[in-house]
């Protein structure tokens, strides 16, 4: 429990303070409280059937960040993807899936979006490669789409975008795509999120941190200004209307 590998149970809890000879009521209340409510199942486990338990620790941080700073080079980020978006992305990685599958995938991708709308929101920073954008995903409709779904996003408070084009040649994000996760507990270290065909690596020790948080600077100062990005994006749109 202390390593973080089991979750607490309530009980546990209790003993626990009596262990450590926590006596201030106040105090045994909240901490029981908090180990009730982490112990209540997210929104997300009602998609359970279609949520690899790897990414079910994804979407928990994702709803618990305060900042989420990404790289993406092959898709639009999945807090930005249209629901027609999302579906060609799926049908990709899912060939041959029951449609039904798919849309329970289409609907997860949606729901998650919701964060960003909510009180408290969290503040999304995305770097995407210009490949990304330009990379005909689902045809010229639901390209359009979601680059009109980019250019309103950019008038967000809570959300920066920054488009990293071809004419920067190479950068720093050799590794490829990555996520960092910022929460509201200064004790939390960050997180770094890695996914991969069928597992993922979430790593949160402070050199891996620093060397990703490092990147995702050079990234940000590398990349065209959240005003130009628009500029992009409406040329884009452009040439796909």
């Amino acid at each position: 429990m202390e390593l973080g590998r089991v979750g607490f149970k309530e009980r546990d809890v209790v003993d626990l303070l009596e262990m450590y000879g926590v006596a201030d009521e106040a105090e045994r209340v909240a901490l029981v409280a908090l180990a009730r409510e982490a112990n209540t199942p997210g929104w997300w486990h009602k998609y359970s059937d279609v949520l690899p338990d790897w990414f079910q620790v994804y979407v928990g941080l994702e709803e618990a960040a305060t900042l989420i700073r990404l790289y993406e080079v092959q898709f639009v980020p999945g807090l930005l993807q249209t629901a027609d978006y999302a579906r060609a992305v799926v049908t990709l990685g899912r060939s041959g899936a029951p449609e039904e599958e798919i849309e329970r995938r289409v609907s997860l991708r949606v729901a998650r979006q919701e964060l960003l709308a909510k009180a408290g929101a969290p503040r999304l920073w995305a770097v995407v490669d210009e490949a990304a954008l330009r990379r005909p995903i689902g045809g010229r409709e639901v390209m359009r789409s979601q680059l009109e779904r980019l250019i309103e996003v950019t008038r967000e408070p809570n959300i920066t975008l920054q488009v990293m084009p071809f004419s920067s040649g190479g950068h720093a994000a050799e590794g490829g795509a990555f996520t960092i996760m910022r929460f509201p507990e200064v004790d939390l270290p960050d997180v770094v999120y890695l996914e991969q065909l069928t597992s993922a690596l979430y790593l949160d020790k402070r050199d891996d941190v620093e060397r990703y948080t490092e990147v995702m600077e050079r990234l940000s100062v590398e990349s065209e200004s959240p005003e130009h990005t628009t500029e992009i994006l409406s040329r884009m749109l452009e040439e796909v209307t």
